[in-house]
């Protein structure tokens, strides 16, 4: 089996669509000997967040010398971001591999009745190659709330991560932020300790400290307050924490609790004999990486790329638009699904673009640029809808000037499609039948902090 083979197999299940429950997935690792039972995780869950907390704990435990392991979704330019080990992406040839084992006993429980999904394969798939890579430790994210994910089959982790709450996936989740709550808390297991990040909406924490106390855990409560902020530009934050100076490589006032919620899992680990150094510490934050958030791909004009999909997500990159670029001309490029809440997003961001150009992204789901543009209307006087990404960029530019700033935001797949637009160099197509695998050719740009 070929990757390009691999990789149309894994996306021809996603005609099944999502099946919360751990049933399935569980009967495919009793298939495999379970090798998610030989590994040691940190279980990342929650609306938002979730990426930035997993970059920083697996950076800062990869430079502490543990080999760490890093499953997350979903992936923004290429289909193996999802699997890392120590930076570094699944190889194409041990991702085929390790599916021509799968793909056998997938197809022998759907002759039974039992269709596995493809987030649930492609979660086995990570378990199995980071068993077979002796991972010291898995940084794991939660795909879809917590409760029925395929991640959630794994046992009492090193620590629970409960990052920010706010209302998303309404119609499988519940809509209020209790029910999100609960859900999420789906991944406290008994005797477990559980990270809450330190800014929730009031009804959160009730149903966490519930959840906890029924497992017998303990819930660590950080201080919105125990990383603070030195300094701050559009390059990048410098923080302190416990005395310590950090270069934290994330904008954003809601990166320092993300940060704070990494940090507080640490020491989690550390309690229970991790070696985590102060070096470690400092190394690990200031190399940690992820893209589409608050993140910087050119200067002139100033390009700003944003996965914020969600009313959380929009609040915080309005906020940080507003502390980064209060004098700026900003261009929004918006495209949204069809089952998020875009008005509220919009009421949040749209006001402070002094024009807006809405986009579709390639998805089912995908919301017209055009009826979002009718919406758009009532908080943006000028808007423009153009469904291609390459043109809406390039009306961007102009109506930006070399001055001023272009934000793109609204899906993680609009990202997905736009950042190697945006990158230095052509970007790398293969065609995989169902769908593009997009490489970058380019790397990201550096920070350099004062």
């Amino acid at each position: 089996m070929t990757y390009r083979d691999a990789v149309y197999k894994i996306n021809s299940l996603l005609r099944f669509g999502m099946k919360p429950g751990l049933e399935r997935i569980q009967a495919l690792l009793d298939r495999m000997g379970n090798p998610q039972k030989q590994l040691k995780f940190v279980h990342v869950a929650g609306t938002n967040g979730k990426g930035s907390a997993c970059a920083l704990l697996s950076s800062v435990l990869r430079e502490a010398g543990y080999r760490t392991g890093l499953f997350t979704s979903p992936y923004i330019t290429d289909f193996r971001e999802r699997f890392q080990i120590n930076g570094e992406e699944i190889p194409e040839e041990t991702l085929a591999r390790i599916l021509g084992r799968l793909m056998p006993m997938v197809e022998e429980m759907a002759e039974r009745g039992e269709v596995i999904t493809e987030f649930e394969l492609i979660t086995a798939l990570a378990f199995q190659w980071f068993y077979e890579e002796k991972c010291d430790v898995v940084v794991l994210e939660v795909g879809l709330g917590g409760r029925f994910d395929a991640t959630n089959v794994i046992d009492t982790p090193l620590a629970a991560v409960i990052m920010s709450i706010s209302l998303d996936h309404t119609a499988i989740l519940g809509d209020t932020v209790e029910q999100i709550a609960f859900e999420k808390c789906g991944i406290v297991k008994e005797g477990g300790d559980v990270v809450l990040y330190p800014d929730q909406e009031e009804g959160v924490y009730g149903v966490v400290a519930h959840a906890v106390q029924n497992h017998n855990g303990r819930l660590v409560l950080p201080s919105p307050s125990s990383v603070r902020e030195v300094s701050s530009s559009i390059e990048g934050t410098v923080a302190s924490y416990r005395d310590e100076k950090y270069q934290l490589p994330f904008l954003g006032a809601h990166q320092l609790k993300n940060a704070a919620a990494a940090f507080a899992a640490l020491e989690l680990l550390k309690e229970k004999g991790y070696r985590i150094s102060r070096e470690a510490m400092q190394a690990g934050v200031a190399r940690a990486y992820i893209p589409a958030r608050m993140e910087v791909l050119g200067r002139s004009p100033l390009v700003i790329l944003d996965g914020a999909h969600n009313p959380g997500a929009a609040r915080v990159l309005a906020q940080a638009l507003e502390k980064y670029l209060p004098h700026r001309k900003i261009i929004g490029v918006m495209g949204m699904l069809k089952d998020k809440d875009s008005r509220s997003s919009l009421r949040s961001l749209a006001s402070l673009f002094q024009a807006l150009i809405t986009a579709s992204p390639k998805n089912p789901r995908a919301l017209p640029a055009a009826e979002l543009a009718d919406r758009a209307r009532e908080y943006c006087s000028q808007v423009f809808a153009e469904e291609d990404l390459s043109k809406a960029i390039c009306l961007a530019r102009k109506l930006a000037g070399e001055d001023g700033a272009i934000v793109i935001c609204g899906s993680l797949y609009l990202a997905g499609e736009i950042r190697p637009l945006l990158l230095n160099g052509p970007a790398e197509k293969e065609t995989a039948e169902s769908g593009d695998i997009v490489r970058a050719n380019s790397q990201p740009l550096s920070f350099k902090l004062g």
